[in-house]
């Protein structure tokens, strides 16, 4: 077993397990990633996005994406763990673990003090594994998104509706 940084040769292999992914989340559907998107986000001059990956016998098996965020409450970045997968024959192994493992060494030689992601609420392998570790839900925060035309119609609203 080996954890290691995602290099450009890799991307075929992340794109592949972030589709494996969705099917898991029911939701193969909503991939538009492409090889293209993934190496120009994660391979630019200023990449905003990381990947770490599990090795096994030289094949990828499993796939840690993430990014900084920030706490204004403790003035500090964090990270922000976009997806985590291991492919099914290996789970169970230890390569889950090993990832968070590294992106939480990351956060303690950075000097970074969060380490978030979202897991689905019907996912309870996951919430169980997550929970073991010491991670607590956040039950008390809502997640909000805007896609398409709720961001178009964010961009055009110019005054505060009266929900605010």
């Amino acid at each position: 077993m080996s954890i290691r940084p995602a290099v450009p040769g890799d991307v075929p292999a992340i794109l592949t397990l972030i589709r494996e992914l969705a099917k898991y989340e029911k939701a193969l559907d909503q991939v538009r990633a492409t090889e293209e998107d993934l190496a120009s986000s994660l391979f630019c001059e200023n990449p905003q996005v990381f990947a770490h990956l599990a090795v096994h016998n030289e094949i990828v098996v499993g796939v840690a994406i993430w990014h900084l965020n920030y706490s204004t409450w403790l003035g500090k970045h964090g990270i922000y763990l976009e997806d985590l997968f291991v492919v099914p024959e290996h789970r169970g192994s230890g390569y889950g673990l090993a990832l968070l493992r590294e992106l939480a060494t990351i956060c303690l030689h950075r000097g970074y003090e969060r380490f978030q992601w979202w897991v689905l609420d019907w996912n309870q392998p996951s919430i169980d594994f997550y929970t073991s570790l010491g991670a607590v839900a956040m039950d008390d925060w809502t997640v909000f998104r805007a896609t398409g035309t709720a961001i178009e119609k964010i961009a055009k609203t110019t005054s505060p509706t009266s929900n605010q």
